[in-house]
């Protein structure tokens, strides 16, 4: 199966190859205005792909206020909201889930809560998942951001910004063969884990909102 995963698009509409399954990992719009998910919505339409699913991220607090109805979604697309679906025989569980830090920008924060009350998202999981979509990556998975040192301007530090309870939930679903987000721009990439399965962190883009990663191709 052909599987394309891209995320954290903020309004861009990268040019895609279609395949089997295309998987979006929230942060869809630039300005988060209704014009804009439709211009999404449209965009998604002339995909060419078997099966399009799709999640929010912290950006996406018009679909938080007012939901996605699947009337409006183009055909063979669906949205995850703390829900799970099927293709080909694997199962699917989305959830747009990151923890609320202090200095978010609080026109960000969308499906954002306290890390302590995180595991009750995941608590949400099946309990068996072949393929999970989260905006937020784990804790030590591809969630390194660089921090702003006001001090010393030219010195790169980074920090882990992924969740520790996400992570701990993982680590009790080895049957997972993919798991992809986004969220941290800087840690565009996938990785094999110790247990045999993969992580994407999809974000196609960079830490300055430049539209420059390409979409990450996985054959299951």
């Amino acid at each position: 199966m052909i599987i394309d995963c891209i995320s954290d698009l903020h309004g861009e509409e990268p040019e895609l190859s279609g395949g089997d399954l295309l998987i979006i990992a929230g942060d869809l719009t630039a300005r988060d205005a209704a014009f804009q998910h439709i211009k999404f919505l449209l965009w998604l339409d002339n995909q060419k792909y078997k099966k399009k699913i799709f999640i929010s991220g912290n950006h996406d607090q018009i679909i938080e206020r007012m939901g996605c109805s699947s009337k409006t979604l183009p055909e063979n697309t669906e949205y995850l909201c703390d829900s799970g679906t099927e293709f080909e025989g694997f199962k699917i569980w989305g959830s747009p889930w990151t923890h609320l830090f202090e200095g978010v920008n609080p026109n960000c924060t969308a499906f954002m809560i306290p890390e302590e009350k995180l595991d009750e998202k995941w608590d949400l999981f099946p309990e068996e998942i072949d393929i999970l979509i989260t905006h937020s990556p784990p804790f030590g998975i591809l969630d390194e951001a660089q921090e702003h040192i006001p001090a010393l301007p030219y010195a790169k530090s980074f920090k882990r910004c992924g969740s520790k309870s996400l992570c701990h939930k993982i680590l009790t679903r080895p049957q997972i063969s993919l798991h992809v987000f986004g969220h941290i721009h800087e840690s565009y990439g996938k990785t094999q884990n110790q247990w045999g399965g993969i992580s994407v962190n999809a974000s196609i883009m960079n830490r300055n909102y430049e539209s420059i990663n390409k979409p990450i191709r996985i054959i299951l």
